[in-house]
């Protein structure tokens, strides 16, 4: 990807949502999977896998588990590659963007899910937050909700109508269900971006979260 093509993206995502040595990770890898009766945790990118840089002030700990996801899309442009490799520059895009662009300490979003299905994490430390299951980094993903609501940013434009690739929303799925098994959310609890603030934000996906919801209730429920 040339400089101009990442800065176009970077422009393209805008208000709706550094490049540091990438450390070395297997060439053949798989999505995120939300297989029937597979309860494994997903795989999950650290930020120093994805060559995260370091955040450019202390992040703020909250001592209490989040009640909710928030979904979000990022509106770049859907593309053809769903390589691991673009996933993780994606990351860095994001990156770049809300704290060069935004002034953010570091990225919005706890985690994101790139169009090949492949979860990264977003803001440092989310990860093992998550994995602990006691508390959690407050983000800056959606107004209101950043001290008690897990963000989640998946790769993509959705207002336009274009559909969710199969492997992203696998992932999804599998990323709300361990969400929600490690923090106690009921699957009730997924929401978009426009159910607290005015935005497009997740477009379509906004459309298919009572879907989200019941195929989330139904892993759990195994």
């Amino acid at each position: 990807m040339t400089d101009q093509s990442r800065l176009s993206r970077r422009r393209l995502l805008g208000g709706l949502t550094g490049l540091a040595a990438v450390a070395a990770v297997p060439l053949v890898a798989s999505p995120a999977s939300a297989a029937p009766g597979d309860r494994r945790p997903p795989r999950i990118y650290s930020c120093r896998q994805w060559g995260a840089r370091a955040p450019q002030d202390e992040l703020t700990k909250i001592f209490e588990r989040p009640n909710k996801i928030i979904v979000h899309h990022t509106a770049f442009p859907n593309v053809d590659d769903h390589s691991l490799e673009y996933a993780f520059q994606n990351s860095r895009d994001i990156q770049d963007l809300h704290m060069d662009g935004n002034g953010w300490s570091d990225s919005g979003q706890h985690f994101t899910n790139s169009q090949g299905g492949f979860l990264t994490e977003g803001r440092t430390g989310s990860l093992k937050a998550l994995r602990s299951g006691r508390y959690m980094i407050q983000g800056a993903h959606c107004v209101g909700q950043n001290t008690q609501a897990i963000g989640i940013e998946n790769d993509g434009s959705y207002h336009l109508g274009a559909p969710v690739p199969q492997a992203q929303w696998d992932s999804l799925v599998a990323f709300c269900v361990y969400t929600c098994s490690r923090y106690g959310i009921p699957a009730t609890e997924i929401y978009g971006h426009m159910d607290f603030n005015a935005t497009l934000c997740p477009g379509g996906l906004h459309e298919r979260l009572p879907e989200l919801r019941s195929a989330v209730q139904s892993r759990l429920d195994r």
